[in-house]
């Protein structure tokens, strides 16, 4: 049965190892964005190109056999998996639990807890596919994305090498900004030396102008208005009260965001909680897919003594390593696998429906419940919640994998497999690339490394350890105020029509700001706009080239920054 699963035009040793190199080189620019802005981007497309990149140069250079599409599908699957190992939480609860705990795992533990939380995902995608790929018929949009570009670039290859030169010259731009910025310090314009010490700048960094590309106009407005709103108008008032005294050093930013990512975190929370909620009571009411396996049967899937054994070992690990490593009570760690399974199906069928996967939502959830379950407890509530988190993430990214696959008739049990390659190879890399962008996690939090994921897990988490004393006396109302509004918004994006929703500002997008520099909300807000612009004026060279040229800067910046840290370490 497993000789099977092998073929050299699907599951080959080469779309296997190509992914594999890929996904090493792509990890990385993951967890230095993740770490920068706190969000990621979604691999696949830029590993595709890549891959067929190499393999097409092969072909004429070299005469090896020709790439052929599921090989190509392989290869971007395991890719994607590695380079999504950040849904593990290398930027988020592992960091937030070193500053908690004033102790740092060691890189071995660190890559198998990693790889078991992810290793979890994976099989939960393998049961949830007949309900929501094969009986669902939910489109997942990145998946179809994928799909999309797959077809196009095999059946045009003239657009495969447009493409890939495009992506080529992105990165290069990118990577030769930072690297200039990294020698000579380029210079940061700012309207004043007032607004400056408030973080009002323009950032030299293109990575965050390919960011502001793909979040859209909505949010890249957004990001704006919560600038203003944290860094123009409430730190001042922060700042001339006394409320927040700042340092000697003239250290603005570290200062002025332990307050505000009270009310920052306050919305972020209350507005994902209540969007996700009212998305999830929604798709449920919707789905017949559990009504329908009930009358047809259990699915072939289902049925099969292998995935079985598989999630019942993923299991057994995860309940153990939660022990081992955190020690959490047994009882608590064999609740966070049930959890974990429930919340990921969720973010399964919420990112069928709109291609976005609520991890964050995901995690306070946990966190919310793992606070009930275990009071007091900080260190529980944050590794636990991991659990469910990386889950979900890793299910979310595997299962947009095998709706593009099922465009083109690839295996799903050979999908699983590249995957598993996937999150092996990115476990490794990304522990790796983590602690040397990080060798002390005291630089968190900073102007340099805001790492605004890690401020909201650890704030959830001394919240339901401490309750409202963790929280400053005068920013408890500001969280109050802020988590009111959260809670509207949310709710309203979730049921409002699709043409008054994009009125709406983005309360994660506005909450974020509050724990990012300014000069980083504004350089993204710049990237929306200049891609809003673009989609206006010629449409279908943005269409076909938007996400391509976000993609090689991204990949460019955070491949120059990465490198650049290996240096240091190494001097």
């Amino acid at each position: 049965m497993a000789a099977q699963l092998f073929s050299t035009s699907e599951l080959s040793p080469r779309a296997v190892l190509t992914g594999i190199l890929i996904g090493a080189l792509l990890t990385p620019c993951n967890i230095y964005s993740g770490l920068k802005i706190g969000w990621s981007f979604n691999m696949s497309i830029l590993a595709l190109l890549l891959g067929y990149a190499a393999w097409s140069a092969a072909g004429r250079l070299l005469g090896s056999r020709p790439w052929q599409q599921k090989e190509s599908n392989i290869s971007q699957t395991t890719a994607s998996a590695a380079a999504s190992i950040i849904s593990g939480d290398l930027v988020a609860p592992i960091p937030a639990h070193a500053l908690l705990s004033g102790e740092t795992l060691a890189s071995a533990p660190m890559i198998a807890w990693v790889f078991s939380v992810s290793f979890l995902g994976i099989w939960v995608a393998w049961y949830l596919r007949p309900l929501l790929i094969e009986s669902g018929q939910l489109r997942f949009p990145a998946g179809m994305a994928t799909l999309e570009t797959l077809q196009d670039i095999f059946a045009h290859g003239r657009e495969a090498a447009r493409r890939i030169a495009v992506l080529t010259g992105a990165a290069a731009a990118a990577a030769g900004l930072k690297v200039a910025d990294l020698v000579f310090t380029l210079p940061r314009w700012t309207p004043s030396a007032v607004l400056g010490q408030f973080t009002f700048a323009l950032e030299p960094s293109l990575l965050l102008l390919g960011f502001g590309g793909i979040i859209g106009l909505r949010v890249g407005l957004s990001l704006l208005l919560g600038a203003l709103l944290a860094f123009g108008m409430i730190a001042p008032r922060l700042v001339s009260s006394g409320a927040v005294a700042i340092p000697a050093d003239g250290g603005w930013f570290g200062a002025l965001v332990e307050w505000l990512l009270w009310p920052g975190v306050s919305l972020i929370v209350c507005a994902s909680l209540a969007s996700f909620i009212a998305q999830a009571l929604a798709a449920f009411a919707a789905s017949g897919a559990g009504r329908g396996a009930r009358r047809r049967g259990l699915p072939a899937d289902w049925r099969r003594p292998a995935p079985a054994l598989a999630l019942l070992a993923a299991t057994g690990v995860s309940i153990w390593l939660q022990h081992a490593l955190f020690a959490i009570p047994l009882g608590i760690a064999l609740l966070a696998v049930p959890f974990a399974l429930l919340l990921a199906g969720v973010a399964a069928r919420v990112v069928g429906d709109t291609g976005i996967p609520p991890i964050g939502a995901i995690g306070k959830v946990s966190q919310l419940g793992f606070g009930i379950a275990a009071p007091g407890q900080a260190i529980t509530n944050l590794m636990t919640a991991n659990v469910a988190g990386g889950a979900a993430g890793q299910c979310a990214d595997l299962l947009n994998d095998l709706r593009a696959g099922r465009g083109i008739g690839a295996s799903p049990a050979r999908q699983i497999v590249a995957q598993c390659f996937g999150v092996l190879i990115g476990s490794i890399v990304g522990v790796l690339a983590y602690r040397a962008l990080i060798p002390d996690p005291q630089m968190l939090i900073s102007a340099e490394w805001p790492a605004p994921a890690v401020a909201t897990w650890k704030a959830v988490a001394e919240t339901m350890a401490d309750g409202l004393g963790a929280v400053p006396a005068d920013a408890r109302l500001a969280m109050l105020l802020a988590g009111a509004i959260g809670i509207t918004i949310g709710l309203a994006e979730a049921s409002a029509p699709e043409a008054w929703r994009r009125w709406l500002p983005s309360p994660v997008a506005v909450g974020l700001a509050f724990v990012i520099p300014a000069s980083i909300s504004i350089v993204m807000f710049v990237g929306a706009a200049l891609a809003a612009l673009a989609a206006r004026l010629a449409p279908d060279p943005a269409r076909r080239f938007t996400v391509t040229v976000a993609a090689g800067l991204v990949a460019g910046e955070s491949i120059a920054g990465v490198v650049a840290a290996l240096m240091s370490m190494a001097g």
